[in-house]
């Protein structure tokens, strides 16, 4: 068993009744190494002022997770496999939508990763196995219940 641990802090400040409903969202993710991520809720939920589109917002980080859980667990398949990966980059996306009870959930997640490669570049087979096993292990993909589909390209590195 493996324990997880985030801190996740935030005050109401000293002028805000509460009550009304307006207060600031802002708040702070603090993790295990030290590293603290400015956070708040969505500008697409909680409007402005009560929110900052600067931070990052739970829907953001929870898709930012399953990609880069995919990359990660990509990254190793990969390497078993004996490709060079040279580069990854992922532009995910995700929708939010009313589920047949009428709530709000990420539905949909698309990762569109494309992978440089130095070396041998493998086939659209290969690049679908390498995709489809790294999905399969990701622990992340295996805990949700949002649809991820992932778009895959792959490109050799410049000699």
């Amino acid at each position: 068993m493996i324990e997880i641990e985030a801190t996740i802090l935030w005050a109401r400040g000293s002028e805000e009744a509460f009550a009304d409903n307006r207060y600031s969202r802002v708040h702070r993710w603090r993790f295990d190494g030290g590293v603290e991520v400015p956070a708040s809720s969505s500008p697409h939920i909680v409007p402005l002022p009560y929110s900052s589109p600067d931070n990052v917002d739970p829907e953001e980080a929870y898709l930012a997770s399953l990609s880069s859980c995919h990359m990660l667990t990509f990254l190793a398949i990969a390497a078993k496999r004996g490709f060079v990966v040279d580069r990854y980059v992922d532009r995910a996306g995700a929708v939010m939508e009313k589920n047949a009870r009428g709530k709000l959930v990420v539905s949909k997640a698309t990762l569109q990763p494309v992978v440089v490669y130095r070396g041998r570049v493998p086939t659209s087979d290969e690049d679908e196995v390498l995709h489809h096993a790294a999905h399969e292990e990701c622990f992340l993909a295996n805990s949700v219940l949002t649809e991820i589909t992932v778009v895959p390209t792959s490109t050799a590195a410049d000699a």
